[in-house]
């Protein structure tokens, strides 16, 4: 019961980022500036980013859990507070002041810190880890459509 308990709290903690991040990023993708971007020839269609950022919240919040069941360090709640607040942050920078290196540097950030996670507690977590890859391997492609942007317009 404990578990889902925390899963439960979890998941309402990273939806909550994604729901501000939504309204932060002002109909950011519907927008004439975005789309008129000159944008990554891989970039998904629009319905992927939400599916994509669903799943990778409920696996990352089934990661959490474990985390936090193993380690109730300061160290990773700071750690799951400013992954959160740079999740938020991204969405106001790009897609509604439209500063795309400040956006890029905010997910640089995000995605080293992601990769801190997986690297630093899999001896922990063990196959567990698994758990936040795809958010990790989601920043990787998420930063290279920033940096493609950044670089083409």
């Amino acid at each position: 019961m404990k578990f889902y308990k925390s899963y439960l709290l979890f998941i309402f903690i990273n939806f909550s980022a994604l729901g501000i991040g939504i309204w932060l990023m002002n109909d950011g993708p519907k927008t004439e500036w975005y789309t008129n971007l000159n944008q990554a020839p891989w970039t998904p269609p629009g319905w992927v980013f939400g599916v994509a950022w669903s799943s990778i919240m409920l696996l990352f919040s089934v990661y959490m859990t474990y985390l936090i069941q193993l380690d109730r360090s300061n160290k990773v709640l700071i750690l799951f507070s400013v992954q959160f607040v740079l999740n938020i942050f991204w969405n106001y920078l790009f897609f509604n002041q439209h500063l795309i290196i400040l956006g890029l540097l905010n997910i640089i950030f995000l995605t080293f810190l992601m990769l801190y996670f997986l690297i630093a507690y899999k001896n922990i977590l063990k196959n567990k880890s698994f758990y936040v890859l795809p958010y990790c391997a989601w920043l990787v492609l998420a930063t290279s459509l920033n940096l493609y942007i950044a670089l083409y317009n």
